[in-house]
């Protein structure tokens, strides 16, 4: 069964960046959709961004459309998360997640990794 490891993140000021990854412990990480999602404290996970197998087509919340691009890289079992012109809305524990199948922005992920702080001051 893959296993997933987030690591990138950590504690930035408002309009910086950071960059997330997210390493899946098989080869078959290339047949899988990954997505990024992220929970706030007292609040619910929600969806950030997906990408497919091939890495296109992808898709992204509204609140990071322009900010945030998630890549792949199939050859090294990883996906990234760039975070860019971060907001103090942006803190929460940022997960990756793993899909055998299409590409979808609901939670319906089959495998998690364990989360990484992102942590964003104003």
């Amino acid at each position: 069964q893959v296993q997933l490891v987030e690591s990138g993140g950590g504690l930035v000021q408002a309009g910086g960046s950071l960059r997330l990854s997210c390493a899946a412990s098989e080869r078959t990480f290339s047949s899988y959709s990954m997505g990024w999602f992220r929970q706030a404290p007292g609040k619910e996970r929600e969806f950030v961004a997906a990408i497919s197998w091939s890495g296109s087509p992808y898709y992204y919340a509204d609140s990071v459309k322009g900010r945030f691009t998630i890549s792949r890289d199939n050859a090294k079992n990883t996906v990234y998360l760039q975070m860019n012109s971060l907001k103090a809305e942006d803190t929460a524990v940022y997960y990756c997640a793993a899909r055998y199948g299409g590409l979808v922005t609901s939670r319906s992920y089959d495998l998690w990794g364990q989360g990484t702080q992102v942590t964003v001051s104003s």
